[in-house]
């Protein structure tokens, strides 16, 4: 690989120079910087890691750091992150490519100059090449919460298909023909997962899924809320709802209680939950549960490791899918008898028996 000396004589500027454009420094002409970074990538220069031996993991989000409708299920992830980092020492830094990394220089020289030796990658619908051009550089890499067919990309996720299955075959077991989806609008493969499940359930059972009823919402609580105030004022609302985002299923609960909506009595209710959010609401809510700390553990305890032991057999790929559970709680019953829609100020009007669709229930035989 080539020095920072061999790179400065071959774009014809000092070693301080190249110096600081390698390290993203401002007062660097952009021409200049291109010249070091281009000559840079093509001898396959890479920053030296400090001397230190510690292990620092980045976890890394292709656009937007950490947000509001992310939810707990960040904290969790890097709860289990830590737990595992602090096994080892390690420590973590949050990164954002969007914001830090120069277009010249390859994501490995980036990673290089944050000082990182090993990334965990949150990946969305829109990021997914990212996370494939990183596992092509052959940088430590794990995407947490996704899933890929490139054999290339480590990850490990979430299978939450079947339970979501359940959950909504649940409802229908309990009467529920009109059952409505709130999907969260970032569609990764999670989220993806939750959204074939409730159809797979409604086809097995010949229930024509009413695209009144299929709303995509913000993964928040006002999402959740706003959800419930547009399917609770259409001429006949739904008897129960499945989310597929644990704080627009706490927003949902909050703003059935502001309308006087009881839950199960009224609207009965399945979320998502990434933690222990259920457990701190009124009623609890029944869930289909994925365990965000377990993901973000296994993701940091593979990382470390393998840059601790590159030769051993956790060096391989590590594509690994685990299981979800569907839990039940205070939140679902038997449809209501006397069905009612709510306007958003609140007023409350009866739905006629004879405004109401007949669906007949018919399971598939396998």
């Amino acid at each position: 690989m080539a020095s920072v000396r061999q790179i400065a004589q071959r774009v014809g500027v000092s070693a301080a120079t190249v110096s600081r454009a390698l390290n993203n420094h401002p007062n660097v002409d952009p021409e200049t910087r291109r010249k070091v970074l281009e000559a840079a990538s093509l001898n396959g220069y890479v920053p030296p890691l400090p001397r230190t031996q510690s292990i620092v993991v980045g976890l890394v989000y292709p656009a937007d750091a950490v947000r509001p409708d992310y939810g707990a299920f960040e904290s969790a992830l890097m709860s289990g992150m830590m737990r595992a980092l602090d096994e080892r020492r390690g420590d973590l830094k949050i990164i954002s490519l969007a914001r830090d990394k120069s277009s010249q220089e390859t994501y490995t020289q980036f990673f290089a100059r944050k000082g990182l030796r090993g990334v965990i990658l949150r990946s969305f619908e829109e990021s997914r090449d990212v996370c494939q051009a990183i596992a092509r550089e052959g940088f430590p890499a794990v995407v947490a919460a996704d899933r890929y067919e490139d054999p290339s990309v480590n990850y490990i996720c979430c299978d939450s298909r079947d339970d979501s299955r359940r959950a909504v075959q649940h409802l229908i077991d309990l009467g529920h023909r009109r059952i409505a989806l709130g999907m969260h609008a970032i569609r990764d493969t999670d989220h993806l997962d939750r959204k074939a499940g409730y159809e797979q359930a409604m086809l097995e059972n010949g229930i024509a899924i009413d695209p009144s009823y299929d709303i995509e919402i913000l993964g928040s609580m006002e999402g959740g809320a706003g959800l419930i105030t547009r399917l609770m004022s259409l001429p006949v609302p739904p008897t129960a709802v499945f989310l597929t985002d644990p704080l627009a299923t706490v927003g949902a609960l909050r703003r059935c209680l502001e309308l006087g909506i009881r839950v199960p009595t009224d609207l009965s209710i399945v979320g998502f939950d990434d933690s222990d959010i259920r457990r701190h609401t009124y009623p609890m809510f029944s869930a289909v549960c994925q365990d965000a700390e377990m993901l973000g553990f296994e993701s940091a305890r593979w990382l470390c490791r393998v840059l601790t032991d590159p030769e051993s057999e956790s060096g391989r790929n590590f594509r690994i899918t685990r299981q979800t559970r569907l839990e039940i709680n205070q939140s679902t019953g038997r449809p209501t008898e006397d069905p009612f829609r709510v306007l958003p100020d609140g007023t409350r009007t009866p739905v006629l028996a004879e405004d109401i669709p007949v669906v007949t229930v018919r399971r598939r035989t396998s």
